[in-house]
């Protein structure tokens, strides 16, 4: 796999769909004398701004948003931290969003941002820092106010400071068994300790608490000092989104922004390459924590960005990765070596690069590595000696000239991530393009590049589980274990030459390019999906685009096959043949993916689910391979024994899942009535064969009945046509595949009901017992699909998300992840909140006289209260605990308590402002064909059929009073409320495993039940009933 056009509205990313538009017009922006090239269709206004503060602004104007956003780049990352204050800039990064000079109340500006519709966060890199947000676009002014604070006069109190190391230290915690860190960190480790790239980017409480005291820092003082002579005007990019003029959104922007200090910082530059000649020419073998194989070679490169007109990683990614007939992968999966592989760009800035392959590799194929890398480098040979033929690079700028000018409005919020990322690095009039659309053909830049991936030049770095024992080093901050070897060009090029001999070569012209980009004239002008055809076999639900008027499309077709879940067996078996279809589909339709025509055959709850999206020229004859596909299906024997083992390891990792994924994994298995454990599956998965799936198949389409769904840029002839072509292939051949469901079978997805005014709670140990964290899942099950209901529910979660997060993360410290929202299974609503902890838990204590600690329930809101409020130090101490997760669950309760008074104390002003900024979430608009397809989709695969559900929504809500929402919160969530419904899911972490012998040994506290077995539990509760009705389906 190549750098895979995606679809998506970010402009620095690669080539964004495919096709060959008419000759490439620029449609221009006026923007202070620069011309900003954008999409042909995009009519949306540009304008760059330099404010007297040397601060470069992009303003775009979008009258029709529902959202507006805003993002800060900043040009200084974690490059720059001092030398033994590593985490500086991360942690900077953090505490800005704290509180200002203008806004002194502690997390006002996220509350601000939550209460009105909108997210925010930020990210640190190398050399950039990038702080951004969204929010209801009437919002926007005083969101921009308290955003500029900022970078105009944060505040940073001694006591934010202190516990924001330990929210850094916990996510850093949740990263220590993580791969992908691990293994990025030992390639920075494994390069010139005196280039940045060797630092250690994330920060923990090691690097900016104990080692700072040892050496006499003030890690606060070193944190204001690095704000002030690092942050200035002259280094920020801004780029803010709203549905105002251009005019206004300049007058706003120069109001707030032009308080921010420039001091003229020269900007920040690391010359040099990270790798001098003794970190090339190695072999690194590596421990992974999970099972699997995997082969990173790397090379260092001149970055693409000196020449990104002419794109050479773009043209040498896209024939590296290709995965059609005659390319590397082709080839190493035919031997049975490769699971995947990507090849393209990874680390880079302007002053250096690594161009990377990464090849997953089977069992087999670690035995073979040798021979991989010799393959590898024999089609980079082909490469470096067949020329450049110029139809590669023109079908290449033809996809990617039509991805940009078809892209898809997505989310203003990466809108203008991408765009602030990339005034950075481009020059304004590609600041939307970026390096996305090669325009210039050079032969010469393209053959530098290859001339780079040599053996001399070369890194590699070998993952396996198989090397534990082998390794005689550790990298310091992530303890991976490893070795080095050196592998000298006379090594890879014996590999190349005992590789076998295989046909490599190039890639086909691709036939997926649509060549018809044109728009139906549908007559159907309608805003909601109809049922255009219904037979026993099938049902066909119709949406023509009357909104965003692309020559794209989108299909869903569901499967129903009830034996696909009757047993973990089954479950397992549908799994096998969904992943062996794409596997088999591969070799032929990788083009459309290129082309900007994706595709996925996925198993569901009730069989499987076929998904086609993209331009529609071609994809009638891509659905019609599948199905053809489908209907001669055979069991090849050795795919089948490499998709085995690729889940064979897939389910050994399992338990190295975050224990928040794993509460989430058990709150599911014990609330959806068809779920079936992953350890049965496993266990199901390591008996079977290729003959159980032969055998298993045909009774698997016996009986089916297809759900199916076609909208945007297609015909309702042509989607009937395709959906009779389906029927005579799969039903009505002369020996036909499928056999007709009948009504009684169709499957419906149960949820379990809890006991009212009864507390559930599941306590058990991590599945990773390395793994320190703990996790918590408080659930609070309200309803089941019900409009007054839904928006009271949705009403209160908007305004109790910002205050659980700063309770239980900022004030508490509980851990990095700690967060409230709504929870959807099936219609079946409620709360959840999760939390991840860390090991200990800061808690505020009185220090009058003599220091004391005080677990009385009811002192504790009081200290939190004294604490919150800033009183002196001298007052207040931390003192750390262990937090395991039934504390966790009694912090969730204390929280619930105290959002009690915040609820009944709220004026009537701000519950008219919170209902607002729901009506108006609820309000926006759909972006593109996805977004309004995955609504509708929702509605008709679940049953529930209510299309109009967000004017219904919308119209209970300008109704809502704010005594039904202190009722709603009384009877489903406060504390004792009689209605309420607990499940509380408990992961004990490695630490904790005498407080988890100690919770199953006592007995339940009053009103609660331990689960012991989760299907005895299953098995005894009533169910909900299903909205879906199956060929009689029933509308709410």
């Amino acid at each position: 796999m190549d750098s895979r056009p995606r679809e998506t509205d970010a402009p620095g990313d690669p080539a964004n769909g495919a096709a060959p538009p008419p000759a490439a017009a620029v449609a221009a922006a006026a923007t202070g004398g620069v011309e900003i090239t954008k999409p042909r269709n995009d009519k949306r206004g540009y304008r760059r701004v330099v404010l007297p503060n040397a601060l470069e602004c992009l303003l775009i104007s979008d009258p029709d948003t529902d959202k507006a956003a805003a993002s800060m780049s900043v040009s200084v990352g974690y490059f720059c931290d001092p030398d033994g204050l590593e985490g500086l800039a991360h942690f900077l990064e953090h505490m800005l969003f704290y509180a200002s000079k203008k806004y002194p109340i502690e997390d006002s500006y996220s509350k601000y941002i939550a209460e009105h519709g909108g997210s925010t966060n930020a990210f640190t890199s190398t050399e950039r820092t990038n702080f951004y947000f969204d929010v209801n676009s009437d919002s926007l002014h005083d969101a921009l106010d308290r955003f500029a604070q900022f970078f105009i006069k944060p505040l940073m109190s001694p006591d934010a400071v202190h516990r924001e190391i330990k929210a850094v230290d916990s996510e850093n915690q949740k990263n220590l068994l993580s791969d992908p860190w691990r293994m990025s960190q030992l390639q920075n480790h494994l390069c010139d300790e005196n280039h940045p790239y060797h630092k250690f980017g994330t920060g923990n409480w090691d690097t900016l608490e104990v080692k700072a005291k040892e050496k006499g820092l003030d890690t606060r003082l070193e944190l204001i000092k690095f704000y002030d002579s690092h942050y200035s005007a002259n280094l920020m990019k801004l780029v803010v989104y709203g549905k105002d003029s251009l005019d206004n959104l300049q007058n706003l922007v120069e109001n707030k922004f032009c308080d921010i200090r420039d001091i003229g910082r020269k900007p920040f530059s690391f010359p040099g390459h990270p790798c001098s000649s003794e970190h090339l020419q190695i072999l690194v073998k590596a421990v992974p924590i999970k099972q699997g194989h995997t082969l990173r070679i790397l090379w260092p490169i001149t970055p693409n960005v000196r020449c990104y007109k002419e794109g050479p990683c773009k043209y040498i990614s896209h024939l590296i990765g290709h995965e059609g007939e005659g390319s590397l992968f082709y080839i190493l999966k035919k031997l049975g070596w490769a699971i995947s592989l990507e090849a393209g760009e990874g680390d880079w800035s302007y002053d250096f690069s690594f161009f990377s392959v990464v090849i997953r590799l089977t069992d087999e194929g670690q035995e073979h590595m040798e021979d991989a890398v010799g393959l590898l480098f024999r089609y980079i040979t082909l490469l470096q000696t067949s020329g450049t033929p110029k139809w590669i690079f023109d079908e290449l700028q033809t996809i990617c000239e039509t991805g940009f000018h078809y892209r898809d409005k997505g989310p203003p919020i990466h809108y203008v991530v991408n765009i602030s990322s990339n005034m950075q690095i481009f020059p304004p009039e590609d600041w939307l393009i970026a390096s996305s659309m090669p325009s210039k053909f050079s032969p010469d830049a393209i053959q530098n590049i290859l001339n780079e991936l040599t053996p001399g030049n070369v890194r590699i770095f070998w993952e396996s589980k198989r090397f534990e024992g082998q390794t005689n080093l550790t990298e310091p901050w992530y303890g991976t274990s490893y070795s080095v070897e050196a592998v000298p060009p006379s090594i890879i090029q014996k590999w190349v030459a005992e590789a076998p001999e295989e046909d490599l070569h190039l890639p086909k012209p691709n036939i997926f390019i649509p060549r018809d980009l044109s728009l139906k004239n549908v007559e159907e002008k309608v805003s909601v999906p109809f049922m255009l055809r219904k037979t026993p076999l099938s049902r066909l639900w119709y949406k023509p685009d009357t909104m965003f008027f692309t020559p794209k499309a989108y299909i869903k077709m569901d499967f129903h096959c009830p034996l696909s879940q009757s047993s973990p067996e089954s479950a397992v078996l549908t799994d096998v043949f969904t992943r062996l279809l794409m596997d088999y589909l591969n070799d032929y339709a990788y083009d459309a993916q290129v082309a900007g025509l994706y595709y996925a055959v996925k198993p569901n709850d009730t069989g499987f689910q076929v998904t086609m999206v993209g331009y529609n020229d071609k994809m009638r004859t891509l659905l019609e391979t599948v199905i053809g596909k489908i209907a001669e299906f055979e069991v090849r024997v050795d795919r089948f024994s490499v998709i085995k083992e690729a889940m064979t390891k897939e389910y050994e990792n399992f338990k190295f899942r975050q224990p928040y994924q794993q509460v989430l994994y058990y709150c599911s298995l014990m609330l959806d009535e068809q779920a079936w454990p992953w350890d049965e599956e496993f266990s199901a998965l390591s008996h079977l064969e290729a003959s159980d799936l032969g055998n298993f198949l045909p009774h698997l389409l016996a009986k089916t009945f297809i759900e199916c769904y076609f909208a945007g840029n297609i015909e309702p002839n042509e989607a009937k046509s395709v959906i009779q072509h389906v029927e005579d292939v799969l039903f009505n051949a002369p020996i036909s595949v499928c056999k007709p469901l009948s009504p009684s079978q169709h499957l419906a997805r149960r949820i379990v009901k809890l006991e009212k005014g009864l507390r559930y709670y599941y306590p058990a140990m991590c599945l990773n017992h390395q793994d320190e964290n703990s996790a918590l899942l408080h659930y609070i099950q309200t309803h089941q699909d019900n409009v007054k209901q839904n928006v009271l529910l949705h009403l209160l979660a908007l305004i109790g998300k910002q205050p659980a997060f700063h309770q239980l993360r900022s004030v508490e410290q509980l851990g990095y992840i700690a967060l409230l929202r709504q929870r959807n299974d099936s219609g079946v609503r409620g709360l959840q909140f999760i939390i991840q902890s860390t090991v200990k838990v800061n808690i505020p204590i009185l220090s009058i006289s003599v220091i004391f600690l005080v677990f009385n329930s009811f002192l504790f809101p009081i200290l939190v209260l004294l604490y919150t409020c800033n009183y002196p130090p001298t007052l207040i101490s931390l003192v750390q605990f262990q937090q395991d997760p039934a504390n966790l669950d009694a912090r969730v309760e204390n929280f619930l308590k105290m959002f009690e008074s915040t609820l009944y104390q709220m004026s009537d002003a701000e519950f008219k402002s919170n209902v607002r900024a729901l009506i108006d979430m609820k309000l926006e608009k759909y972006k593109n064909i996805r977004e309004e397809s995955a609504f509708f989709w929702g509605e008709i695969s679940e049953g529930t059929l209510k299309f109009d559900r967000k004017e219904a929504e919308v119209a209970a809500l300008r109704e809502l009073k704010k005594e039904e929402l202190i009722d709603f919160f009384n009877d489903h969530v406060k504390v004792n409320a009689p209605q309420k419904k607990i499940l509380s899911i408990q992961v004990y972490g490695g630490l904790h495993t005498a407080e988890y012998q100690t919770i199953v040994q006592n007995a339940p506290p009053p009103q609660s039940c331990e689960i012991t077995d989760i299907y005895s539990f299953r098995r005894s509760r009533p169910l909900y009933g299903s909205f879906r009705g199956g060929f009689g389906q029933m509308k709410l």
